[in-house]
């Protein structure tokens, strides 16, 4: 039978025994799953991003001058039978921000293209030939699968990704880059809650103070420990009360909210995961962060720095993409015109150009972007 004082020690460690820290995946459906649909700020994030860059309308140009109609703007009106063009493109902003990567399937019939499907990121493999380039795409629902050739006469998948300095055909996710952060936002939410459903009582360490003489037996100390793991262990069970018996102490350990800097702890991970998808935190109510003066500020640094150039990628590829189709002379580019937030930066161009005497209208005209 081992000596009580090791019995002890062996109690206090099973209670105050810290582990390594455990991450979610960064599979696309860990992080829809761990960011998008569980996490608040990665959930407005996202939807902020994919929202205002959605919104914006898209303008056609033949060489330098804009065209109002025109097939390639019917499509982009209304992709395919099931979305508009808003919402077809807000799940690929979606797409892009939690996969860093998104897929678009053409539909040609009478060798016109009618349709644009979008494939979920996670069914899409690809596939590489001999030469370490994609040679198709495979595309799995349930135990079917479709393949599509990467390379070949027309259109084939449309495949947009963001920068991966280790992967050469994938894309990386911004949510990756704030995986720690993210798990660290929804840990403190759930501990926090198992706190409260707890009466909020800190955890402490469990010590027996034997008393004349008299010491735990092998079998009391076993029925111990396996009440202690069942009843007492783990985030669900955190702050539960005791029934302490003869010899048994309770020592409190655990810290308090206030010692954790529990508030100021998620605060500061709410940020980084605001920062790493790329949306100013004064945007989501995060308070500590006081970058820009006031809200308009961040408005527009977000829209600069943030929802642009991802307007801007993808309306090159979708040039690019869509040229054998239409004609090389055509180019896609989002009407700035209509971003109220950048509308104050449109009023002071404007007031120059009119202000220039030395230009003529046609210049001025091109120097406003017409």
């Amino acid at each position: 039978m081992s000596a009580p004082g090791k019995k002890a020690a062996n109690l206090v460690s099973a209670l105050a025994v810290t582990g390594e820290a455990r991450w979610s995946g960064r599979s696309y459906g860990a992080l829809a799953r761990e960011g998008f649909m569980r996490n608040p700020v990665a959930h407005r994030a996202v939807r902020l991003i994919a929202e205002a860059a959605a919104s914006i309308p898209w303008l056609l140009y033949e060489s330098e001058t804009a065209i109002s109609e025109h097939p390639m703007l019917v499509l982009f009106r209304k992709p395919n039978a099931r979305m508009s063009g808003t919402d077809f493109l807000e799940s690929l902003f979606g797409h892009l921000l939690l996969s860093g990567n998104a897929y678009i399937e053409p539909v040609i019939l009478n060798d016109a293209l009618r349709e644009l499907h979008l494939l979920r990121p996670d069914r899409v493999r690809i596939i590489e030939g001999r030469d370490g380039w994609p040679e198709a795409y495979e595309y799995r629902v349930g135990k079917q699968a479709t393949r599509f050739a990467a390379d070949g006469e027309g259109l084939s998948i449309l495949h947009l990704r963001l920068f991966h300095p280790l992967d050469d055909h994938s894309g990386f996710s911004p949510l990756c880059a704030a995986q720690m952060a993210l798990d660290l936002h929804n840990a403190a939410s759930v501990w926090n809650k198992a706190l409260l459903d707890n009466s909020a009582r800190p955890s402490g360490a469990l010590v027996y103070q034997p008393r004349d003489g008299g010491n735990l037996t092998e079998e009391q100390y076993e029925r111990l420990k396996q009440e202690l793991e069942e009843g007492y262990t783990g985030p669900v069970r955190a702050g539960r009360p005791l029934l302490l018996e003869g010899g048994l102490d309770w020592k409190s350990m655990g810290l308090s909210p206030r010692e954790m800097d529990f508030t100021e702890a998620r605060n500061g991970s709410a940020r980084d995961i605001a920062l790493a998808i790329g949306v100013p935190p004064m945007m989501l109510g995060i308070p500590g962060d006081n970058t820009y003066s006031n809200y308009q500020e961040a408005n527009r640094a977000f829209y600069r720095l943030t929802v642009l150039p991802l307007i801007a990628r993808t309306a090159a590829s979708l040039t690019a993409w869509l040229a054998p189709a239409y004609g090389d002379g055509l180019t896609l580019k989002p009407d700035l015109d209509q971003v109220s937030a950048l509308s104050g930066e449109r009023d002071a161009l404007w007031s120059r150009g009119a202000a220039a005497d030395f230009l003529s209208d046609a210049e001025k005209r091109e120097a406003v972007g017409y």
